[in-house]
């Protein structure tokens, strides 16, 4: 049951990547079509974000009420509907109407699956999961850029998504007896380790430090995907349709590496591919911002996604380990809601700051955020070694 549970789990978190990497690859095209300004995609993603982080705070207390299963039925369903929306949307603000749900439906979820993984499975599990991920956000820009390419239907790409994520909500829903017999048998062994309040979670040490770290990975990983298709177009010169695909480069560096890392973890522990990851980022902003051909962007971008791979899974699966699983749960949720917060606010500064300068600032936006979470990830390396040789 656990393996077939756990395929759920995968396919649930392509649903995840799906929508994550549309709204910058389409939004070239959308923004002409809506008639609206550069920086309006960091609007609706700020909503988006929004959604997510409130959604993960609260995902403790809706797990403990309805369970995992129900909470991922219930938020694919929201992701799918909140999709077809954005298919027969004819204004931004009916897109923000529906980027509610959207944002809504991914934060409860993430948080519920992450944390039970990071619990019952091995790191390689982990890595994979979010391999899934990659999968769903490298397809995302695949099939809009079809559409694109086809009269700039990106109302049609959207509509496809929504498809598939409402045949995902059908296998969900068959399968939630599964998820409830599963749900019973660890009931009675991880009933306390689910009483740990988020204010609770914030005094323990190292908490902080690694809050900073999950902000400035989706600030780094964020950026990227809504705002690389705007740079390549905008400032390398490429066609809508050519820069959604080399996009699409940038998600499927993710999901390789992630593949990868999920081997990996089998050799090294997850501090070493962090460390591994957060420098193959600095080297991939590096061939994005200097004024070399535009070959090297598309090198720097699937650098970048290869670097990002290993970063997040592995800082989720160190969570019960480092700060014990009685609080992992509250942890978890936190991290995602810190992590979102990274992904609300970091990408519209961008977009804002574009608009009053240059989209060139993109590279030097990205390499800043990546050297602030290396610092803070480093920081929290060392503070955990020294409390483990206090004990």
């Amino acid at each position: 049951m656990l393996t077939l549970l756990l395929i759920i789990i995968y396919l649930s978190f392509i649903s995840l990547g799906l929508p994550d990497s549309l709204l910058g690859s389409a939004w070239p095209v959308m923004q002409g079509d809506l008639s609206v300004a550069l920086p309006s995609a960091g609007i609706i993603f700020m909503i988006i974000s929004g959604g997510t982080i409130i959604s993960s705070l609260l995902s403790g207390r809706m797990i403990k009420c309805f369970g995992t299963g129900k909470v991922t039925f219930i938020s694919v369903t929201m992701t799918a509907v909140a999709l077809f929306g954005f298919s027969i949307s004819s204004s931004f603000i009916w897109l923000c109407i529906m980027s509610i749900p959207l944002g809504l439906g991914g934060g409860s979820v993430d948080a519920a699956l992450n944390n039970f993984v990071a619990l019952h499975y091995k790191a390689s599990h982990m890595s994979w999961l979010h391999c899934f991920w990659g999968i769903g956000a490298t397809l995302g820009p695949v099939i809009m850029s079809l559409y694109i390419l086809k009269n700039n239907q990106w109302r049609k790409g959207y509509f496809t998504i929504s498809i598939i994520q409402i045949t995902l909500v059908i296998i969900l829903f068959i399968t939630l007896p599964l998820w409830k017999k599963i749900e019973r048998k660890y009931d009675e062994t991880e009933e306390s380790e689910k009483n740990t309040e988020n204010a609770s979670a914030l005094r323990i040490p190292g908490v902080k430090l690694a809050l900073v770290s999950f902000v400035f990975y989706c600030a780094t990983e964020s950026t990227a995907g809504l705002w690389g298709s705007s740079y390549l177009v905008n400032y390398k010169g490429l066609p809508p349709g050519q820069a959604a695909r080399w996009i699409s480069l940038f998600y499927a560096g993710i999901t390789i590496g992630r593949l990868l890392s999920g081997f990996l973890t089998m050799k090294f522990n997850n501090r070493i591919l962090i460390r591994m990851g957060q420098v193959t980022c600095i080297i991939g902003a590096i061939c994005l911002l200097l004024p070399l051909p535009i070959y090297f962007s598309m090198i720097g971008l699937i650098l970048v996604g290869l670097g990002c791979a290993p970063i997040y899974p592995c800082m989720l699966h160190e969570t019960p380990k480092r700060f014990g699983t009685s609080a992992s749960q509250s942890i978890m949720g936190l991290q995602m809601g810190f992590a979102y917060m990274g992904s609300m606010f970091m990408p519209p500064i961008l977009g804002f700051v574009a608009a009053k300068t240059s989209i060139v600032i993109f590279p030097y936006f990205l390499l800043g955020c990546m050297l602030i979470m290396l610092v803070g990830s480093e920081k929290i390396n060392k503070f955990i070694s020294i409390e483990i040789s206090d004990l």
